[in-house]
């Protein structure tokens, strides 16, 4: 690699999903260049999930954006507010990470695939540096909680029991399982397996975790504790941490609790893998429901199902999701 290479600036703008898989990224940078600094720059809410990565020199955010001659520019969110950011920097080089935003309309329109093998949205944003013999490495993605988040973790949990999380939210609804079903699937889990549930999600996912507790068996609510609205994003993080394992819809906290190697169990609505957000590099379990004609209908989630039926989320069954994370406690002698 040319050592010439000394400052290096990352652009990814958001959400926290896409943040959280540019990180092995920058572990491969820093590898390549180990005497570069590199910077990154975000949005200010995620500034959080990149403060304390040992890879990045100086963190900057689309209001504060760096005023810094650099070797090289790497645009990872690739839309008009980063080139429009790129074009106020000096720079030897730009490489951008193409989205290919017409296999994503092949797809949703058609349901034509021209995807191919499974690939990583981690391998795409390789691509963007194949010039400079980038790659991924065999680790996953990578976050640090500080040492007060950690022990906030260690207070809200019991940590001699066994615990599952449970990421109930999504941005938009066709990628969040209802909440009454939900509900019956811890119940059903609850039934065969005494196991500490945590509710993990933003203040926006706040009456849904409501809506699940009011659905749960009273004799079972107090097994369930709710922290949806009521941590921040790395507190929340460092509860991800500490949990056995974690039940997700396809949203951003289901990466962060990737970025600790946890065992996942993913629920696919309206999107579809071939987009590249499966969790990478960290055992995973995903329930889709393959056969629908209409998936998937967007490649970010709507805010209701087109077809009125939402069969892509209603016929994923509680007693099966909770027969399988049942059986990984009791393989893992954990149940």
């Amino acid at each position: 690699m040319p050592q010439q290479v000394q400052k290096i600036l990352v652009i990814r703008l958001s959400s926290i999903g896409d943040i959280i898989l540019t990180t092995p990224l920058l572990r491969s940078l820093s590898i390549a260049y180990p005497e570069a600094r590199i910077d990154y720059c975000t949005k200010p809410p995620f500034v959080s999930l990149l403060v304390s990565n040992p890879c990045i020199s100086t963190l900057y955010t689309i209001e504060n954006p760096p005023n810094v001659i650099y070797d090289m520019v790497i645009d990872l969110q690739n839309n008009l507010r980063s080139q429009a950011l790129v074009r106020t920097l000096q720079s030897s080089r730009t490489f951008r990470y193409r989205k290919e935003n017409w296999k994503k309309w092949l797809l949703v329109t058609f349901k034509l695939n021209l995807y191919g093998a499974y690939r990583s949205v981690v391998e795409r944003y390789c691509d963007a540096l194949r010039p400079l013999n980038i790659s991924t490495d065999q680790a996953g993605c990578e976050l640090y909680p500080s040492s007060e988040e950690l022990a906030y973790a260690a207070n809200s949990l019991q940590l001699a029991k066994k615990t599952l999380a449970l990421c109930f939210g999504a941005k938009h609804s066709t990628k969040r399982y209802p909440p009454k079903q939900f509900a019956l699937l811890l119940t059903y889990l609850l039934q065969k397996n005494p196991l500490q549930i945590v509710l993990l999600g933003g203040k926006e996912d706040a009456l849904q975790a409501i809506e699940i507790m009011n659905n749960l068996p009273t004799h079972y609510r107090n097994m369930v504790l709710n922290l949806a609205g009521r941590s921040t994003l790395m507190q929340t993080a460092a509860i991800l941490a500490n949990c056995d394992a974690v039940l997700s819809n396809d949203t951003g906290l289901m990466h962060i609790a990737s970025a600790f190697g946890k065992k996942l169990f993913v629920l696919f609505g309206s999107s579809s893998p071939a987009f590249g957000f499966l969790p990478w590099r960290t055992p995973y379990e995903l329930f889709e429901v393959e056969a629908l004609s209409c998936r998937p209908c967007s490649h970010i989630g709507r805010n209701h199902c087109p077809k009125g039926h939402f069969r892509c989320m209603t016929d994923l069954s509680p007693a099966l999701i909770a027969d399988h994370i049942n059986n990984y406690f009791k393989s893992a002698g954990q149940g």
